[in-house]
């Protein structure tokens, strides 16, 4: 049926309603900020600072508009202060961005930390340069600003294209083209057929004598059909620019608030000696984002422009979202400086504990200066400590956050290069707005979507009908019954049968459509041209399916041509015929039907009727209803939206009562809407049942494949939206959200608190009394609104137990409480919200990632998501395959990172035992600042952009493995304490494998020359390398060019540098301990030998443990590396496999047998265990065939 706007005047009725009821109120304050305020001192003071300009606008609770800007010529007026036109979703501006961008970066713990480290290295006498944290710091800042700064100069460009729109003011009695950004309040604005409106504008006049036009606010509120909106009859004549020119009127109205659906105000309009005032209401009001439709042109007043326009209110502020893997480095950070602090304050200890002896702590080779001897203890405790936390300082791994910036940077343009996410038809690739979130797409455990435009295409077909108990298809714009096969040739149409023909008038007449004003009368004179008929006439309609059902009769034979309030012309068979319209009972949910009662050209009144079966077949009598409810139960199988057709014929004293009831009912004043539903449900009843009709919502492609891949993913699924009750599960049944098999729970309609508390309390009793059925919920605003004021425990408790949720009649600031509401639970899941309007952006914003769909409908959502994609089918890849890869590959740089330090600075902590505490550092000083920025870095960014361990068609085909990294699973504390545990074993293997081969006293030149110090801590620095980059490669399971030239490319360069360093005197450097230390090292063969020695012992346990996890325990990613049967796959790469029934000694031979050569992959069956948790029902990998022998 049609919509509760769909009516003009019921609209208009409200809009007087309101208006009338604020009038008091508007009427008391007089114009605002001119008034002046009660004698208390504070509101004198208020005065003086409105006087002197200072006061911030909108004090009072209404705003005073003067139309076109003409203000009252007396002296003490002073204007009020309102917001510009423009829409500014940008986070920095030139003058504030170096400020707040270092504030951001500084509240990040590595960074102040640095920071402190930094200052503490200029401020006293420490082992290292102050250049060694100076340097890095500086790095990750500066490259970390331009990243945000780029980002948001993006954001900037965005804003610019919407604020720098032209639009047409009228100005000094002419029309003048400006910037949309210029409008002012006052500002009296034309839009043209098809544009948006660029601010909140009161409507004035249309090119349509009774100033009324039509508009659609599917960008606002995700709403598709048309709604009407009208002016007053005074300014509705001041049709042309030189008119409205000399209009003198005043509007005063509420302050800007979100509610899209309210507003209360009135003009005053001067005419000579008269003030004639009339009252506004939310039919005047064209919302800003909403498009004209069916109208030449409009003109309007701004009321609100800018961030301070219905739309923009709807808008979250843009807070700045941060990833779980965020917060996981930032505890991980924590626990590694408690272990710094540790390691000061034992060395700290141990060191006054070392020099409690006499001998130790003034040695005759060192004696201490009398200012040292006289300095205090506590002071000089505090400067110790200070010391080695500066030398043990880079166990806190500052290029950690640099390198998952350029990380996230960089591997973001994969998402926009992706040829799987490019839409051919519209030319749309996705595109990234935040890159910070790339690894949250692969932890969601929430999808909540929008249905209109994200779900659908927003399209309806025609596709079946029941007329009098028969089947009924359209073939090539005839109707054929069911069975019926052969087409019958186009110039031997049979005429329609008179029950086809009533059904169909009854479909042509029963509606809210109108036509396009531009075309002319007369255009199917020839009935039988059915597709001229379509292609030429334009409807617009309240709803979608109405409009497919006007546009289906007209195909068949009988044309709806048009109406102008008082009468609706269709030509049947081309016969021209007029039916007076005598009264329309618009649709409400409560009904769930709408009902036309005309005059016939023979002068029979009749009611046409048609709504859902529950509300129409309960009300009809005659007809073949039990056949009609079989058809209608048989069309909603398919997924088709259905709706019952009925008519009554009244007699003159029938309908004499009828237009009497309406009458009352229409004009009380009191308990109008309860009178109006009495008389309706006098008039809609001993109907004749015509028939039935089945409409497609053309789903977007692929939506039903999607959702059911959410859902094995482990993915629950929201759908939210503005749309009616019974439209929305439809869809949902049609695009597979709800299944048949589910048990639909309703919430819906709820007044008061106390029945929607009942209700609650109900579901939860079924659920729990019958868990065994999958559960669906269905939730309208009203409901939602009252179930979360009070009784939020028990709705979470309904909504966790139920497999989805619907929840409809939604306004945009309701969706994002819905999900900050999942979002804040205990569990704190990941949400994830996807849409495609302005009404979204809220929700968009709420969410943990919020995604864009490039809609037919503006692009407020794209401008304020994460992620635009084009089609909703495109989330599939955008988690499974992106969000899991992004995910992978930057826990495992996470956790890497802190093992590379951990193996850096722990033979600095160890050699301190060897050294008497004396802070001097096992390596030099360039080695400490070029570890992290130069000798290992490399290769962990290349891991991190490329690393695919399962390839992304496996990844999309198989989203049960998406379970696998949910819940942060390889950030947890257990994979983070591993990687801990093996830094610090490797840090032992370095220093004391150099230890042991150095001994006490051997020689290792040829000369019988000892090693030193500093040739010690070269040793222990290129084992150091060296292990750290083979583990890293040991990491990698997908080898390019790239990662081959920067891993071992990374080794030549520590060894080339080294080289070049300690062989030459550079002039510039004060002390040069490292001359000829390297050239030393690598002429002496042990040292190689140890080398070798130390990387093999250390890498080898690694090597073996992971063989044996991979064979005893592989886990569903694992087994699903063997899908990758692409000619890439060697032996090496496939020792995962595992054949059926195998133990682990023969499938750790069959392995030796493969590295040996000796392999014979034909022989191997590689197959699935049944009891594998989630991959068990996931039947499609059992049909993999053996690999081929070629392969290896």
């Amino acid at each position: 049926g049609g919509s509760s706007s769909s009516s003009k005047s019921s609209v208009v009725g409200a809009g007087d309603r309101e208006a009338r009821e604020a009038e008091p109120s508007l009427a008391c304050r007089g114009p605002g900020p001119t008034a002046r305020p009660a004698g208390s001192l504070g509101g004198m003071w208020r005065w003086i600072r409105q006087q002197l300009g200072f006061d911030p606008p909108h004090q009072s609770d209404t705003r005073t508009i003067y139309i076109a800007n003409r203000f009252p010529q007396h002296g003490h007026y002073v204007p009020q202060k309102f917001a510009d036109n423009r829409i500014i979703s940008s986070k920095y501006t030139v003058w504030n961005f170096v400020p707040k961008n270092l504030f951001e970066q500084f509240r990040r713990i590595a960074n102040f930390y640095f920071l402190i480290i930094f200052l503490v290295q200029l401020m006293i006498d420490t082992p290292t340069s102050p250049v060694t944290s100076g340097l890095p710091l500086f790095f990750v800042i500066t490259v970390t600003a331009i990243k945000q700064g780029y980002e948001d100069w993006l954001r900037h460009k965005s804003d610019n294209e919407v604020n720098g729109a032209p639009v047409y003011v009228v100005r000094s009695g002419g029309l003048v083209k400006t910037r949309s950004k210029n409008i002012r309040v006052g500002d009296i604005v034309r839009v043209a057929k098809d544009e948006t409106f660029p601010a909140d504008l009161v409507l004035l006049s249309s090119d349509r004598p009774n100033g009324s036009c039509h508009v659609t606010t599917a960008s606002l509120d995700g709403e598709t059909n048309l709604k009407t909106h009208i002016a007053v009859s005074q300014t509705a004549v001041l049709q042309s620019v030189a008119n409205l020119d000399k209009l003198d009127a005043v509007i005063e109205c509420q302050q800007p608030e979100a509610d899209l659906y309210r507003f209360v105000g009135r003009i005053t309009i001067n005419q000579q000696i008269e003030e004639i005032v009339r009252p506004l209401g939310p039919e005047s009001l064209l919302l800003r984002g909403a498009r004209l439709k069916n109208t030449k042109e409009i003109f309007g007043v701004a009321v609100y422009t800018g961030m301070e326009t219905k739309m923009a209110l709807n808008y979250k502020s843009k807070s700045q979202k941060r990833s779980a893997v965020e917060k996981s480095m930032n505890s991980f950070l924590i626990i590694y400086l408690i272990i710094l602090l540790f390691e000061a304050i034992l060395s700290t200890i141990l060191k006054y504990a070392w020099q409690s002896e006499e001998k130790w702590d003034e040695p005759w080779y060192n004696q201490k200066t009398e200012h040292e001897r006289n300095s205090s203890k506590i002071l000089t405790f505090i400067s110790d400590f200070l010391a080695f936390m500066v030398l043990y300082n880079f166990i806190i791994p500052i290029s950690l956050y640099v390198t998952v910036e350029m990380q996230k940077f960089l591997g973001s343009f994969f998402i926009g290069w992706d040829l799987d996410l490019y839409h051919e038809e519209t030319n749309q690739k996705a595109q990234v707005n935040t890159s910070d979130l790339n690894e949250e797409l692969g932890q969601v455990e929430y999808v909540f979507t929008d249905k209109t435009g994200t779900l659908t295409e927003n399209e309806m077909h025609f596709q079946q009908c029941s007329i009098n108990g028969v089947k009924y298809h359209e073939i090539n714009g005839k109707l054929v019954p069911e069975g019926l096969i052969e087409d019958i040739p186009d110039g031997m149409k049979p005429g329609l049968a008179q029950e086809e023909e009533l059904f169909l008038k009854a479909v042509s007449l029963c509606h809210t459509v109108q036509i396009n004003n531009d075309q002319a009368d007369g255009i199917c004179d020839n009935p039988w041209h059915t597709n001229s008929i379509a292609s030429q006439l334009e409807y617009y309609a309240s709803s979608p399916d109405e409009k497919a059902l006007v546009e289906a009769a007209c195909r068949i034979g009988v044309v709806f041509t048009g109406t102008d309030g008082e009468s609706m012309e269709i030509k049947s068979l081309g016969h021209p015929e007029r039916y007076k319209l005598l009264h329309v009972l618009e649709f409400d949910p409560c009904r769930r039907r709408m009902s036309v009662i005309v005059e016939s050209p023979s002068g029979d009144k009749l009611l046409f009727t048609k709504g859902a079966e529950s509300a129409v077949l309960p009300y009809s009598t005659r007809g073949e209803i039990e056949k009609t409810r079989i058809h209608v139960d048989e069309f909603a199988l398919k997924g088709l939206r259905t709706l019952c057709v009925a008519y009554r014929r009244f007699t003159p004293d029938e309908y004499k009562e009828v237009d009497q009831r309406l009458y009352e009912a229409k004009t009380a004043l009191q308990q109008r809407e309860e009178r109006l539903a009495e008389a309706f449900n006098f008039i809609e009843k001993d109907l004749e049942l015509l028939g039935a009709t089945g409409v497609e919502d053309k789903l977007q492609d692929k939506v039903q494949e999607t959702i059911e891949a959410l859902r094995l993913a482990g993915i629950k699924v929201w759908v939210l939206t503005g749309d009616k009750h019974e439209t929305a599960v439809s869809v949902s049944l049609s695009c597979g959200h709800f299944h048949r098999t589910m048990n639909i729970l309703e919430l819906v309609q709820h007044k008061s608190d106390s029945t929607c508390a009942e209700q609650l309390r109900q579901l939860a009793r079924r659920i729990k009394d019958d868990h065994v059925i999958q559960h669906g919920l269905v939730v309208d605003g009203t409901s939602l609104s009252l179930a979360l004021r009070q009784h939020e425990k028990l709705f979470m408790e309904v909504c966790r137990n139920c497999s989805a949720v619907l929840c409809c009649r939604m306004a945009p600031l309701q969706k994002a409480k819905v999900v900050r509401l999942i979002k804040t639970s205990p569990e704190k899941p990941i949400t994830l919200a996807i849409g495609d309007g302005a009404n979204d952006v809220s929700m968009i914003q709420e969410a943990h990632v919020g995604i864009g769909i490039m809609g037919k409908e503006g692009r407020q959502a794209v401008r304020n998501s994460d992620y635009a994609i084009a089609r909703f089918k495109f989330l599939s890849k955008l988690l499974f395959a992106h969000g899991h890869l992004y995910y992978i590959r930057i826990a495992t740089l996470v956790q890497y990172f802190f093992y590379k330090n951990v193996c850096f600075i722990t033979p600095q902590f160890l050699y301190q035992f060897y050294c008497l505490f004396s802070q001097q550092t096992l390596y030099d000083s360039v080695y400490l600042t070029l570890y992290n920025i130069c000798f290992t870095s490399l290769p962990v960014l290349m891991y991190s952009l490329f690393e695919q361990h399962v390839h992304p068609h496996v990844l999309q085909s198989k989203p049960a493995l998406y379970r696998d990294i949910s819940k942060n699973a390889h950030l947890g504390y257990k994979p983070f304490l591993y990687w801990t545990f093996l830094g610090f074993a490797h840090a032992f293997a370095f220093f004391y494998g150099s230890y042991l081969l150095m001994g006490e006293d051997t020689s290792l030149l040829g000369n019988g020359q000892m090693f030193g110090n500093w040739t010690f801590g070269t040793l222990v620095f290129t084992v150091m390398v060296i292990t750290v980059t083979m583990k890293m490669a040991l990491e990698t399971h997908f080898w390019t060019w790239i990662n081959h030239f920067v891993t071992w490319g990374s080794i030549v360069f520590y060894f080339v540098f080294s080289l070049f360093y300690g062989g030459i005197i550079w002039p510039f450097l004060h002390t040069q301990d490292m001359y000829f230390v390297f050239v030393q090292l690598l002429s002496s063969g042990s040292a190689w030998f140890a080398i070798i020695i130390i990387v093999v012992a250390c890498l080898f346990l690694d090597v073996i443990k992971k063989v044996l996890c991979r064979h005893l325990q592989p886990t569903c990613t694992e087994k699903a590396q063997l899908t990758q049967t692409s000619t890439g796959l060697s032996c090496l790469d496939s020792i995962c496999c595992v054949s059926d029934g195998e133990t682990a000694c023969a499938s750790l031979r069959r392995m030796l047998e493969r590295v040996m050569g000796r392999c014979s992959p034909t022989r191997v069956n590689r197959s699935w265990s049944s009891s594998e948790p989630f991959c068990a029902t996931d039947r499609s990998i059992l049909t993999l065939s053996t690999m081929d022998s070629v392969t290896c």
